[in-house]
This record gives C-alpha cells, structure tokens and sequence, in this order.
C-alpha cells in the first residue's frame, strides 16, 4: 500500500500516483481495498496504528493490530482524519497489497522473509534504583512456577522465559539502564520491550528520566509498571502526571503508553503486566525464521574451572542444536551440551530462548555474534575474516567528535548528531537544548537524547558510545571513572561555562570551520608510598606504578583525594639510583615534580599528555 501525503499544490497524474490523488483545493483522496488490517491502514496514513484503535474503540469496535476491517469502517477511519475514500479496482488492489507486504517483510527481516513465525518478546526491566526492578523479576519469575516447584528451581543463567496465556516471553535478568545501554555499546540491541519501573511511593526519579532516555535512544517500546501500589502513601495518579512531564502520557490520558499497576511484594498485576507486554510485542511484529541456520547473541560468558568455556546465548533467528558447529565472536566449537536457566539439558535453541552452551575453544565477549556453520572448515574461514575485518574497523572507526563532524556529515556517515547534555542546575537545560535543536540543518538533525543536571558519569559515556554521540557538560565535571572510559572509548566530552561558547562551537562544527581541539590522554597512574630528600630544599616521590606507564617530561597531577595540589610536570625519574626513561606497570620508581614538594603517603599522580581531537 502507498502512505497518505498531505495535498500538493499540482496534483500528480494517476500514472504517477495510482493508490492516491490528491484534489487540488479539496480532502485529499485516497484509494481503499474492500478489506485492510489495522497494521496497514496506519502505514498507509503514515499513523500509529495505536491511534486507528482507538478510533475503532471509540465507534465500538474492539480491534487489534492485525485486525481485519471492511471498506466501510477504513472509510470512516480516514474521513474523520481529512481524507476522501474512494474504492480502489480489484486488480489495484490485489498488486498494492502483493507490493506492499513483499517490502514490508524485506524492511524488516531482510532475506529472511520466508518460513517466519512468531518469536516471544526479549524484555529488559529499567527504573529508579530501590523501585523494585528486582523484586518484580523475581515475583516474574516465581508466578510462572508451580507449586510443587517453588522452592526448588534456582535461575542458573542471566535471562529467564515465563509463559502467560500459553505464549512465552523472554526476560533479560540485568535490571537497568546500565546493562541494557552497555549491551548496545557492544552493538548488541537485543531488546523488543522495555519494561519501566515507576514506585507509586516515590514517582519519577532521576534515573527514572535517565532509563526512559537511554529506552529511548535505543528506538524501544515502553510499559510503565507502576509499583508498590501496597503502600499507604502510594499516589498512582502523581505518578502519572510525572511522566507526562517526562514525555510519556500512559494510554488512559489520551498517550501511547501502556501503563499496568503492581505491587511486586504482594504479586499484584502481574499477569496484566504480562499480558500488556504481548500486546505490545503483537505491535511490534516480532518474527523470526527457525529453519535457518542457528544465529545468537552472548549475554553472558565465563571460563568454568570443571568445564570450561561457557556461554549464555539469546537466539535470535534459526535452531541450535547438539553437535552443531558454531563460531562466536573470534572463537568457535562444537555444541556438546546445552542447558537451560534451571541447569537442565534441552537438545534445542529456538528464536528468543536463551541458552547456556558447553564447547567453545576459548571464552567468547558480551555482545559477541553466534552463528552455526557447515563444519570446522567454513568456522575456521569465517573466523580468518572476522579477525581481518575487525583489524580494519579498528583503523578506521572514528567515534563522532565536533572536529570530525564535517566530514562525517560531508561523506554521509552521520545523519543526527545525538548529544548528551549535563548541566550544573536544572533551568540551564531547556535554553541549551532549544538552541541547539534550532542548529540543525537538511544535511544533519542535533538530538538531544538525555539531559540532566549533574556530573558527566560513566553511564553517560556507555549511553554515547552506544549511541554514536558526544557529551556537553555546561558548569560540570566529569567523574574519573567517566574520564577514563570516554578515553578508553574515544568519546568526546566538551566542557562550557560560557551558553555563547557552547552554541557556537556547535554551530562551527556543523559548517567545518571548528578549530582543532586538543584533548588530554592519560598515560599512568601512580601511589605515592613514601616521601624522601631529593636536594637541598627537594622533595621526590617514591611511588608504585598501578596503571598505564610514567615517562620523563610528562605531565603530571597531584592529587589528595578529589583535590588537585599540583598540576606539574615530571622533572625526575628515577629506578634505585639512575635516571630512567620509562617506568612501567608494576614498578617502583623515584618521580620528582617540578615546583612541588609537599608529598605525602596515599597521594596519587596522574600523568598525561595533550593530543589532537579526532584521530
């Protein structure tokens, strides 16, 4: 089916257009079958097919995404949103509906088209902590036990499958944002729902606004569960009107969003939050063809000290099997057993089931890939182009930074600048946000998927790396933790104190006339474990290398605590009593730092260098 477009000023020829004409002056036309599921009327509005439901409800017919309506209720449908109907031919469409479906399925599964069934949905839980993201998996999981079980069944793996209404839905057992967002760094997005965890107690939350954006981010639908409706002070309704702030208005205000309330303590609304998990999975359309060759992602993986590698995997597409050649990430093996969450042996994987595997040559990454193959030959060749791929992605992969934006936008690579912004007090966000939204041009939109006051923390730097973006920080620091995996992972952290500064960089950037910037790189760390005579009026350091390596001439810092004594660099460098020019992990050493003296035990030094941006 082609999608409604709003009226031209010149209509086009029916040659040019054959589905839909718009009148000029007039309700712009457009050509209905005798019947049309829900699912396709809204892609042909270009709608959400939640909003053709609830027109439905309103005219008294209770419909789903797949279902099938007549010519005369899509009529009224469209009319009431500004369009005319009109009764296309039989033979229009019979080959509108035959084209529109074959793209369909190609959008979506790509080659794998053919064979497809329905999958359980993966679902992530995420939320404010003490919310009881916990304690609603667990109260999940134990519902889906029979009695003569409870008690007896212990979760062995990280992700779990319950059944409700004989359909099963697969959950991941890593509560927030953090795992979720670190899954996507690795570029697995493996989530179908995200389930949202509100305490009627407590309302929305830093982190609440935190994991809606990083759900966001990731392009993943939401249910918000309301918990801890148990409680005396509870206020469900508050709670509502929070979210709205936040940009989540549930279903019963006239949203999108699907909303349950439970008390995960008493095991209340569990059963409706499941189910309001299927329905949002049945929207999704979650498919996946099980006779292809089996293909997975690994959540989990550990070396075992009785039997080896092992490697908890969630299928996505084809059936593993016992004996099955596989290659994970730059590893492979022959599957000789397979286990499930309570540790017993199933002889088969299918899509959305997660899954422990024994027989792996070597412990696979997180987020590495597992696909089946013919046999040891086809694994080993693989494996030959794998790693020669990721040696070349390694040279050429370039994290976005302002200073190679222009050419990443010039050459296509980046279509949206996604940011995230932290500032020192809340009012600061929303005239920094509006003005950067306003810098976006044809060629690249600036996107603002989490803003929050605040230091820059690691969890901001996970959220950039998975999402290919960079980090601002107007009046804020960045932890030392966060410092150091933006290094690590080549993010791009700018600080302003100064609005002007902040969008004029930005806007710089955008056009290419940014100047280079310069970012510190740190090369070691050192614990100061005593303090000694080094000259008349000299003090030295005699310090352990605990990280990286220390050089002669560096830079260097003094810190005691969070305060900085000293921001220096080395005059001194010294193993026993000679000079040296590096000194490595692991080793003691002499540092002398110039224009400081006043050391002391438990100190640390931390040694770097300033090098361009965007290498």
């Amino acid at each position: 089916m082609a999608r409604a477009s709003k009226p031209r000023k010149a209509a086009p020829s029916a040659a040019e257009k054959p589905v839909k004409e718009p009148e000029k002056d007039t309700e712009p036309v457009i050509n209905l079958p005798r019947s049309i599921s829900v699912r396709q009327l809204a892609e042909m509005l270009d709608i959400d097919a939640i909003s053709i439901i609830k027109q439905l409800m309103r005219n008294g017919i209770m419909a789903n995404i797949n279902q099938i309506v007549d010519y005369e209720t899509a009529a009224s449908i469209v009319t009431s949103l500004g369009y005319k109907p009109h009764l296309a031919p039989i033979k229009d469409q019979l080959m509108a509906t035959a084209a529109e479906e074959g793209k369909r399925r190609k959008r979506k599964y790509g080659k794998d088209s053919e064979n497809l069934i329905l999958r359980p949905p993966v679902v992530t839980v995420m939320g404010h902590v003490d919310h009881g993201k916990t304690k609603l998996l667990d109260a999940i999981r134990k519902t889906n036990v029979v009695d003569s079980e409870a008690g007896g069944i212990t979760q062995h793996i990280g992700a779990y499958q319950v059944t409700i209404d004989g359909q099963k839905i697969t959950f991941l057992d890593t509560p927030g944002h953090e795992a979720f967002t670190a899954m996507r760094a690795h570029g697995a997005n493996i989530t179908d729902v995200t389930i949202l965890v509100v305490a009627a107690d407590d309302g929305v939350m830093p982190q609440t606004k935190e994991a809606i954006n990083h759900a966001r981010a990731a392009e993943v639908p939401i249910v918000v569960a309301i918990n801890k409706i148990d409680k005396d002070n509870a206020n469900p309704n508050l709670v509502k009107q929070q979210l709205t702030e936040a940009g989540l208005v549930i279903e019963e205000w006239g949203g999108n969003i699907v909303c349950v309330e439970v008390s995960a303590k008493e095991k209340k609304g569990i059963k409706e939050l499941l189910e309001s998990v299927l329905l949002v999975a049945e929207m999704e359309d979650l498919k996946a063809n099980p006779n292809l060759p089996a293909a997975g992602i690994v959540i989990e993986a550990e070396m075992d000290k009785t039997m080896g590698p092992l490697a908890t995997v969630l299928m996505q597409s084809g059936t593993l099997k016992e004996e099955d050649t596989v290659v994970v990430g730059t590893t492979w093996g022959r599957v000789r057993a397979m286990f499930n969450e309570a540790r017993k042996r199933i002889k088969k994987a299918e899509p959305s089931m997660p899954v422990e595997i024994l027989g792996l040559g070597s412990v696979p990454k997180v987020g590495d890939t597992l696909v089946a193959v013919a046999d040891e030959r086809h694994a080993q060749a693989i494996l030959d182009r794998r790693r020669a791929e990721l040696e070349q992605e390694a040279l050429k992969r370039k994290t976005v930074n302002l200073d190679n934006l222009f050419d990443q936008i010039s050459t296509g690579t980046v279509k949206e600048l996604n940011v995230i912004l932290k500032t020192d007090v809340q009012g600061s966000i929303e005239p920094i946000m509006t003005s950067l939204e306003r810098l976006g041009t044809d060629e690249v939109k600036v996107r603002i998927i989490h803003s929050a006051a605040g230091e820059i923390s690691e969890s901001d730097v996970m959220l950039a790396a998975a999402s290919n973006g960079l980090i601002i920080g107007f009046s804020v620091n960045a932890s030392e933790g966060a410092r150091r995996l933006a290094a690590t992972t080549g993010i791009d952290i700018r600080f302003y104190n100064i609005i002007y500064t902040l969008i004029d960089d930005v806007d710089k950037a955008l056009k290419g006339l940014l100047e280079p910037k310069y970012v510190e790189v740190i090369e070691g760390r050192a614990d100061v474990r005593a303090v000694f005579s080094a000259g008349k009026g000299v003090k030295a350091a005699g310090v352990l290398v605990s990280e990286g390596k220390i050089t002669r001439n560096v830079s260097v810092r003094v810190r005691r605590g969070k305060e900085i004594l000293a921001d220096s660099t080395v005059s001194s460098l010294k193993r026993f009593k000679d000079d040296a020019k590096e000194v490595a992990t692991g080793y003691e050493c002499g540092v002398g730092v110039k224009d400081f003296n006043d050391f002391k035990v438990g100190d640390v030094l931390e040694f770097y260098k300033m090098e361009k941006s965007g290498k």
